[in-house]
């Protein structure tokens, strides 16, 4: 029995250990988690989702039909002898509004779905850029606590060699200072990422804000790790602005949200027009005379049909209508002339900005990282056999730290630089050539 109980025990316990590894570590989202959250949770592109279903429900009302009305006639006094009293149903009918109105709320609910295809890559972009700056942010902490152990060493190598007599106070001193001077560096960094990580959380805009969602990434990845943040290696070939331009003008929402507004604004005139077109109303009922309103004392009954011509342009056309209507296609014609030029410059340049940031990524790869991280290394050797001063030291440290921090800023800029290409191409599919 007792077995029983301590395997039993050990089970719940084993269970309640995975469950808090668990709830440790389930708010830290990869690139592609945090995107899918963001298109699931984000209460912003709910709200606009839900636009979608309002203008699918314009459709409904613009195909309706009009209601009929009940029509009543009654008379009185001596002008009701032989006069009868009537009560039917009128029917109005639209004529040649109908279809037009229809096809201008099905054109809208098009641009509808347009605007929400464009809020919802938006977003992706908003929290890849967001992501990125949350990993580039854990980076600079990384690489200034690196900076911190190193000083710290340095620091220690100083205190040895001033308690046993071969180095002066001086150089102890100016250890601490250069250590302590990082030290406010590196609290800073982890500001920033606490600032990084809930403008993060504030793209998501997640609905329960009690959870604080983070990053899966603990550092900007590099070389052969550039897949996890959905970004092409800095040694593949950018296609020429040419065939970018090309791909752009065909995929970019912007320009084809312009596009079916200039549709919406046409078949919003022809809507307009038609209202100039006469409606009709049709119907019928019964007619009575009480026998007490008949010269010959005895009740008559039958019935009628009707009919009139409704809202016909005699004294009013509805000009001021058209012209604004035609007002507004020229206004769609020369926003899409604006949004495709707006386009164009704003991709050439996040193309230049990301040919730019792959170079200078490439020149920290092959050239000064290696060289800056023997040269720390050498200098630190020499020193503590008393080749070279603690100054030199501190500056080659300096040295280091600064190539190190614009290492991180270039890989920063290149994620985002490669972000910032794919808003303006509207194209996360597209690939480079090895």
């Amino acid at each position: 029995m007792r077995k029983i109980l301590i395997i039993i025990l050990l089970f719940i316990l084993s269970n309640g250990f995975c469950y808090a590894q668990e709830a440790l570590d389930c708010n830290k989202l990869t690139l592609p988690q945090a995107i899918d959250l963001a298109l699931s949770k984000n209460v912003d592109i709910q709200s606009t989702r839900l636009n979608i279903e309002k203008s699918r429900n314009d459709i409904n009302i613009a195909k309706r039909l009009q209601n009929p009305y009940i029509q009543m006639f009654y008379n009185g006094g001596k002008a009701a002898t032989d006069n009868p009293n009537n009560m039917g149903l009128i029917q109005p009918i639209e004529i040649a509004k109908r279809g037009p109105r229809k096809r201008l709320a099905q054109a809208k609910l098009d641009l509808m779905q347009k605007n929400v295809a464009f809020a919802e890559f938006n977003l992706k972009i908003d929290v890849r850029q967001a992501y990125v700056n949350l990993v580039a942010a854990k980076s600079v902490l990384k690489i200034l606590e690196d900076q911190q152990k190193l000083l710290q060493e340095l620091v220690d190598i100083a205190q040895k060699k001033y308690d046993v007599g071969v180095s002066p106070e001086m150089d102890l001193i100016h250890a601490k200072m250069a250590l302590n001077q990082l030290t406010t560096q590196v609290n800073t960094a982890r500001t920033n990422i606490d600032v990084a990580r809930y403008n993060f959380n504030k793209t998501l805009d997640i609905q329960d804000n009690s959870l604080l969602y983070d990053t899966a990434e603990a550092y900007l990845p590099t070389q052969s790790d550039f897949i996890f943040m959905l970004t092409p290696k800095p040694k593949e070939i950018m296609p020429d602005f040419c065939t970018i331009c090309d791909i752009a003008t065909q995929k970019r929402l912007d320009m084809k949200i312009a596009q079916q507004e200039i549709e919406v604004a046409q078949k919003n005139l022809v809507v307009v027009i038609r209202q100039k077109v006469p409606d009709i109303e049709i119907g019928g009922g019964g007619i009575f005379v009480p026998a007490g309103s008949a010269t010959s004392g005895v009740a008559a009954n039958g019935g009628y049909i009707a009919s009139n011509i409704v809202n016909i342009p005699l004294f009013y056309q509805y000009l001021p209508e058209i012209k604004n209507a035609k007002i507004q296609i020229n206004q769609s014609e020369l926003n899409y002339i604006t949004v495709k030029n707006v386009a164009i410059n704003d991709l050439h340049s996040s193309y230049n900005q990301f040919l730019t940031a792959q170079k200078n990524l490439n020149y920290y790869n092959d050239l000064l990282l290696g060289d800056s991280e023997r040269l720390l290394s050498l200098s630190k050797t020499s020193y503590m056999v008393g080749k070279t001063s603690i100054a030199d030291l501190i500056f080659i440290e300096q040295s280091y730290k600064t190539i190190m921090v614009g290492y991180t800023n270039a890989l920063t800029t290149y994620y985002n630089s490669w972000v910032d290409f794919l808003r303006e191409v509207n194209d996360e599919e597209i690939k480079l050539s090895e």
